[in-house]
């Protein structure tokens, strides 16, 4: 029995750190997973308001935050869905104006 305890012992040791680089492996993925990531980062939230008069016939805003023509999108949602397994898409408004 005594020969059993030098197996598990090292097995045990094996175990815990084997779960503490998982654990941090996993918070550091956690913490990538920022939805914005470069947009208007020195401000506490990011807020843009416009007068639907303004907006012309059809309008199509980014939802995934990775365009380059913030708030509208530029087609990056593509890209950020291929790399995340996310269906993401854009805000698409149309005017149906009646004169």
């Amino acid at each position: 029995m005594p020969r059993a305890r030098w197996i598990v012992f090292p097995l045990t040791i094996g175990l815990m750190i084997s779960g503490y680089f998982l654990y941090r492996l996993i918070n550091r993925i956690k913490r990538n997973s920022r939805v914005n990531q470069a947009i208007n980062k020195d401000i506490a939230k990011v807020v843009h308001s416009f007068d639907i008069e303004d907006l012309g016939d059809k309008t199509i805003f980014c939802r995934c935050w990775r365009s380059g023509r913030f708030p509208y999108c530029d087609g990056a949602h593509e890209k950020y869905n291929a790399e995340t397994r996310d269906n993401v898409g854009p805000l698409i408004i149309t005017s149906h104006r009646i004169l």
